[in-house]
């Protein structure tokens, strides 16, 4: 029955105890403050108003008590079923009789009689995922974590939007349906933003879930709503798929309750928007709409900015449409951090990698280098999507990387770094995902090698592992030590030397034909020098120096193919800053004079990720230079690549700048890391196919391969207990794909024809009449179609 008009009076409310038997007790009243001594207290209005009178208030016209001088009154009524209420939900328990009595009454009604109930409100469940089919005793393992809230908001969080913990909303109207609290959403923008759970762990392929919630709505003028229970599904390999479960028509009045099910059995489709910008309004052809000023900095629109796509996400794109000419500029910066921002929060996919690419610039000259970063605040913590250094006026390229593996409630992305009173414009800003088998489909027709080395690193302690000596000498041609030649660890006490470990990983490899990269000599790092060099004055530091050259190129003479002569003189500095620039150059010529056969290379990380401003490849360009020009015999370029979230554009385009050198590259210490071996995979796939294809590049080195032997988690090829997961089957299988396997019959001329890799081949040539010959021959680079006569 509808009465909008009607108020209601409550007296005294009471709901007893009546116990059986002989031995009973006197009747107990379970409701508190049932006299309203306490005005409202424990009492909860639903979707109404109330308030408590008494003598000293005054009784309203018409309205009296029946037995005592407190009662409550209910206004502002539009439900049959709005009224005052109390949880009793503590105070009742399974056997026992109760019995209700209240007295009540009523006015505004022209007819002065209107039906009045008293309800009981019952909720059974937990309200949250149930499966079925469990071999559980009791049928009831809840796979969603802290489904009543008890635990306030963890393991919840908001997607697309913000959530909060509530114990009621809209002044008590709205109070939670079982236990004390409920989540709810804030700042919803789309139909799709809600709350949600990850429950990847607890989830079994091919059995069926039953899934029960209870939702209600409120806010924004609205009485009712379709609400609905959806499941996202995104499997290792990055396809992803989105399951309704059920929908229920939710009010602003009660809870409604949401029930259906789910049964995870197959794979989903792959549609990741490759190619396409997630940054709204990047040309600014809405002035800056879609922005916002990060600090009180001012944002202005402004004309004159490079109409071309910057080069290396052009090379990812390809064709596309020019730029606007527009930028947008940030002034009155008073901070680094200050600069233009955007939420790009529910543009992100989980597990994608994303290309970073722009066009920046310093408004005006500054006295010194400026550092500009595209960074992306990830639920408060900074990513790097891409640094350069700046100290002109002019238009420069940023670009880098990033991924998110890790359902984020908020991801900015924004512009800073130039120091305070320095201007900031960005042009162009593209953030896209990229297509990766297009691009590994691009790099097949750029290859053109076969006798490329594949190396690791290993460590002492792998010579006592059978499984792990196996999987080296089968799938790797070369070998760096870990850390057995490193000074520090040949010598860790002056005068005290330890060569024992680095003499047995020599005899393992050379008795098995495997070749050796020497790292490495020094290490510029202050923290990679011992204490006792430490403590030597300049002199005494230089006759160690001299001291470690001479003793470890002349016991391992010849016995290494390559060193790094002092790694990593990027970063740091402390042989420069004690010794003077000059030995840097002279390490290098030293070291050549002891062992003429050796390869001297230079050795630093960050410099094909586009995410470290002080090592840049133009950087590492300019270094290398002043090192020839100071007579150092520099024989090639050693690239670490630890890289997170690589993208072959932005790799490509360092080894594009550092090719013009003309000296060979190698990659030294690769490793990538992921929690998902499926894109690890891929990581690894984009590195080595990328070295692979480069003219520049001469070889690759892992730095390792066996889970708990790295230095980085979620890098390994194979697990702890020898199974080889999909980083290890990719790298085997491009292994596989880069040696050539030719096999037919000749023709009507005696000829047989293929194409193949540069590099050495064995060929065997079968006849019927003849015994077996086997022949070999080597085919260089870059060499016409070669011939082979094999006379029989």
């Amino acid at each position: 029955m509808y009465v909008p008009s009607i108020n209601f009076r409550y007296f005294w409310p009471n709901v007893n105890n009546v116990l059986q038997g002989s031995h009973c007790t006197p009747a107990t009243n379970i409701i508190l403050n049932h006299d309203f001594s306490g005005g409202l207290d424990m009492w909860h209005p639903n979707c109404c108003d109330a308030f408590v009178v008494s003598k000293e208030t005054g009784y309203p016209e018409g309205l009296s008590p029946k037995l005592s001088g407190r009662f409550a009154v209910v206004t502002n009524r539009k439900e049959c079923w709005q009224g005052l209420e109390q949880d009793i939900t503590n105070r009742v328990t399974v056997g026992p009789t109760y019995t209700v009595c209240a007295w009540v009454g009523i006015s505004g009604d022209p007819q002065g009689v209107a039906h009045v109930l008293a309800t009981l409100k019952l909720g059974f469940q937990d309200f949250s995922s149930q499966r079925t089919g469990s071999s559980s005793d009791d049928g009831n393992d809840n796979i969603v974590q802290n489904p009543r809230f008890d635990d306030g908001l963890n393991n919840w969080s908001g997607r697309g939007c913000k959530i909060v913990l509530r114990d009621s909303m809209a002044d008590g109207k709205a109070l939670p349906m079982t236990g004390k609290f409920f989540g709810s959403t804030s700042d919803r923008t789309e139909n799709w933003n809600g709350i949600q759970q990850e429950i990847t762990g607890r989830v079994q392929r091919k059995l069926a879930y039953e899934v029960t919630a209870i939702v209600r709505i409120f806010g924004n003028n609205i009485s009712s709503a379709d609400v609905k229970a959806t499941l996202w599904i995104q499997t290792a390999d990055l396809c992803e798929q989105y399951i309704g479960i059920s929908s229920v028509q939710a009010t602003d009045r009660d809870w409604a309750q949401l029930h259906g099910k789910f049964l995870v059995n197959g794979s989903p489709s792959r549609n990741a928007g490759f190619g396409v910008n997630i940054i709204s309004n990047s040309n600014f052809f809405d002035g800056t709409n879609g922005w916002f000023p990060l600090g009180n900095c001012t944002l202005s629109v402004g004309n004159g900015s490079p109409r071309i796509l910057p080069p290396m996400a052009r090379d990812t794109l390809g064709a596309h449409q020019p730029l606007s000419g527009r930028y947008i500029l940030a002034t009155n910066r008073t901070e680094t951090w200050m600069g233009p921002a955007q939420m790009i929060t529910d543009k992100l996919k989980l597990y994608l990698t994303y290309q970073v690419s722009a066009w920046v610039r310093i408004g005006n000259r500054a006295s010194r280098p400026q550092n500009i970063n595209v960074a992306l605040g990830v639920d408060g913590q900074w990513v790097n999507g891409g640094q350069i250094e700046s100290n002109d006026d002019q238009w420069h390229e940023i670009g880098g990387s990033f991924r998110i593996e890790k359902q984020p409630v908020t991801v900015m992305v924004y512009v800073q770094g130039p120091e305070a009173g320095v201007d900031l414009m960005v042009a162009g800003l593209q953030i896209f995902p990229v297509d990766r088998q297009l691009r590994f489909e691009q790099l097949k027709q750029q290859t053109d090698k076969n006798n490329f080395p594949f190396g690791s690193c290993i460590s002492r302690s792998i010579i006592d592992n059978k499984e792990i000596l196996d999987f080296f000498t089968k799938n790797f041609d070369w070998a760096v030590f870990e850390n057995e030649l490193k000074w520090y660890w040949t010598e860790p006490q002056q005068g005290n030397f330890n060569y024992k470990d680095a003499d047995e990983l020599l005899d393992f490899c050379t008795n098995r034909n495997i070749q050796l990269r020497g790292h490495c000599i020094f290490w510029e790092a202050e923290t990679a020098v011992q204490s006792w060099i430490h403590d030597l004055n300049e002199n005494d530091m230089m006759s160690a120096a001299k001291n470690r050259l001479t003793g470890l190129l002349t016991r391992y003479k010849g016995k290494f193919k390559h060193y790094d002569v002092n790694n990593e003189m990027l970063h740091g500095s402390f042989y420069r800053d004690r010794l003077g620039k000059d030995i840097s150059a002279n390490m290098f010529k030293i070291a050549h004079q002891l062992d003429p056969s050796a390869t001297f290379f230079v050795n630093d990380y960050n410099i094909e990720d586009g995410c470290d401003a002080r090592s840049s490849p133009e950087k590492y360009i300019r270094h290398i230079v002043d090192l020839q020009e100071h007579g150092a015999p520099v024989g090639g370029i050693g690239i670490q690549g630890h890289i997170n979230s690589p993208v072959g554009g932005v790799v490509c385009s360092a080894l594009d700048k550092l090719g013009i050198l003309g000296l060979p590259i190698w990659f030294t210490e690769v490793d990538v890391s992921s929690n998902n071996e499926f894109v690890r995979a891929d990581d690894l796939e984009v590195m080595l196919r990328e070295a692979f294809a480069h003219p520049a590049v001469d070889g690759v080195m892992l730095w390792g391969f066996w889970e708990l032997l790295m230095s980085r988690e979620n890098a390994h090829l194979v697990n702890a207990e020898g199974d080889i997961n999909e980083a290890g089957k990719r790298y085997i299988g491009l292994k596989q794909e880069w040696l050539t396997h030719a096999q037919g019959h000749v023709d009507e001329q005696g000829q047989f024809e293929f194409r193949g890799f540069h590099g050495l081949y064995e060929v065997e040539v079968v006849t019927l009449s003849k015994p077996k010959l086997a022949k070999t021959f080597v085919v260089n680079q870059g060499e016409e179609p070669l011939v082979i006569s094999i006379n029989l």
